[in-house]
């Protein structure tokens, strides 16, 4: 499939083009960006990962984000900034062009379905919807922080229903893009806010978990407390965990749980699923940004400090994740992996 990518000179845009550079079934066609528009890519990208710029992107040339440049793709990524994504990617939806977006515009709409793929690829019956609609297909991934968190839970969820979650999170600095947060206010500090992230975890938790009824999402009830800051770490998120259910915990259970979780992406194979989606660590300083947010190729969620709260029903935990990869890149594409396995594009 021929693919095309939105944004595609910033940092997660980067990471698009480093994991579908090698890709099996999707081949880049097509680079956007905004102010680098006639350059060929390996010109236009201030490149800030690891290796080079791929040689399949580095002669491509950088177009203009319009319709007319998209009408010969099979599919479109988006790492568009918010705003500019929020107009053009309902434009996108309401010609039919197939869509997976890695922004928040469109996250939160009834209409899309929000997916993680080991956690809820039973909303994807969404699409069916915008088919009958004549819009679509489109599927979004939830912001990165979220998505440390979720992937966890999911399997603990199952089992023993959340009833509360308060969470705190110490983000990387790529998850701000670049150049992202100034040198002077993030060396020797940390910064105590970033601007919509708390409410984007609260509101895309409780989609992700919820069910579908019919054609329609049914949000969970659970509530969801959680304070986010950015800390000097370049990549991955750790999240601090307090949760409380609705049924007993054994934790003995639960750490068996998340060792054996897997899902539909494991089962099917699909080329960027991780073999094991979570890891977890034993070891009382474990897990820590710098040392596992590679695991599973950057994209498994790494589990620890796992042990009971003040009363049977709650857990305490700490997960680390790869922002750009797991949270962002590597996430979209697997969705579109499934999706296309579940001929939905």
């Amino acid at each position: 499939m021929e693919v095309a990518l939105l944004g595609g000179t910033g940092a997660v845009g980067q990471r698009f083009v480093q994991i579908l550079s090698s890709h099996p079934w999707f081949e880049l066609a097509v680079i956007t960006g905004k102010a680098s528009v006639g350059k060929r890519y390996g010109e236009a990208v201030k490149w800030i990962l690891e290796g080079e710029v791929p040689k399949e992107a580095r002669e491509l040339r950088v177009v203009e984000n319009s319709l007319k440049n998209l009408r010969n793709v099979d599919l479109v990524f988006s790492a568009l900034p918010s705003r500019e994504a929020r107009s053009f990617e309902r434009e996108l939806m309401h010609q039919g062009i197939p869509l997976v977006s890695n922004t928040s515009a469109l996250r939160m709409d009834p209409l899309v379905p929000l997916v993680i793929p080991e956690v809820n690829p039973d909303h994807l019956a969404l699409i069916n919807k915008q088919k009958d609609l004549s819009i679509g297909p489109m599927a979004a991934d939830p912001n990165c922080t979220t998505t440390v968190l979720v992937l966890p839970l999911k399997p603990l969820h199952d089992a023993y229903t959340l009833r509360r979650l308060n969470i705190a999170s110490y983000q990387a600095l790529s998850g701000a893009g670049y150049p992202g947060v100034p040198s002077y206010d993030i060396v020797d500090n940390v910064v105590p806010y970033i601007e919509g992230e708390e409410k984007k975890v609260r509101n895309e938790t409780r989609k992700l978990l919820g069910i579908i009824e019919g054609n329609e999402i049914k949000m969970s009830d659970f509530d969801v407390q959680a304070t986010c800051v950015r800390v000097p770490v370049l990549d991955a998120h750790l999240v601090a965990i307090h949760a409380e259910f609705e049924e007993e915990v054994d934790v003995n259970d639960a750490m068996k749980l998340l060792r054996e979780f897997s899902s539909e992406p494991q089962r099917l194979n699909l080329p960027t699923a991780p073999r094991r989606p979570i890891y977890l660590r034993e070891e009382k300083d474990r897990p820590q940004p710098r040392y596992d947010r590679n695991a599973g190729g950057g994209m498994s969620v790494t589990v620890g400090r796992l042990r009971r709260g003040l009363d049977s029903r709650s857990l305490l935990f700490v997960a680390v994740g790869h922002n750009t990869i797991r949270g962002a890149a590597g996430q979209a594409i697997l969705l579109a992996e499934l999706m296309k396995v579940k001929k939905l594009i």
